[in-house]
């Protein structure tokens, strides 16, 4: 089995509850074993023109689906949770957006599919819930651990947990 850790977001409605829904919905696919779940964190929107931050965590957990089959799975379940995705590439707000950072060491660069996730290394909402899980993680094409990663960040945005501030 693989071990991925993915990335689950909200900015929209009951943000805690899509980030919740999102988590119980892939620990519930026969194929997908979560393993362990990062705090819930608040963090302020990434090059995006919006005013609502987001809830984000992470998840490690074990896969049987290849990288396109788990991609489909987590698209399935944006959808369910009322995720609507709009023609061009402006970011706009979710209910919930799911992304693969890592599926093992992999490197797949498709048209639909990136892994790692090409902005994992810039972005502190990524980089900070992933130090609790696995610090030590090293990116396969960057060569830098997470914690490396997040010290290389010039400006990161700020990361709140339950109303502190995160600082590493």
């Amino acid at each position: 089995m693989a071990i991925v850790y993915l990335s689950l977001g909200s900015n929209k409605g009951d943000r805690i509850g899509y980030v919740q829904q999102a988590a119980s919905l892939l620990g519930t696919d026969e194929n997908i074993s979560i393993v362990r779940t990062s705090a819930f964190y608040e963090t302020e929107p990434w090059n995006m023109n919006t005013q609502t931050w987001f809830v984000n965590a992470i998840i490690e957990a074990k896969t049987k689906y290849s990288p396109k089959e788990l991609l489909e799975v987590c698209q399935r379940i944006e959808k369910q949770l009322g995720r609507e995705r709009k023609e061009g590439n402006d970011y706009q707000d979710r209910t919930i957006d799911i992304d693969i950072l890592f599926y093992n060491k992999d490197v797949i660069n498709e048209e639909n599919l990136t892994i790692p996730h090409k902005y994992v290394h810039l972005r502190a909402f990524n980089l900070v819930p992933m130090m609790e899980l696995n610090a030590d993680f090293v990116h396969p094409v960057l060569n830098k651990t997470i914690a490396e990663m997040h010290n290389d960040l010039e400006s990161p945005e700020m990361v709140f947990l339950y109303g502190t501030r995160v600082d590493f």
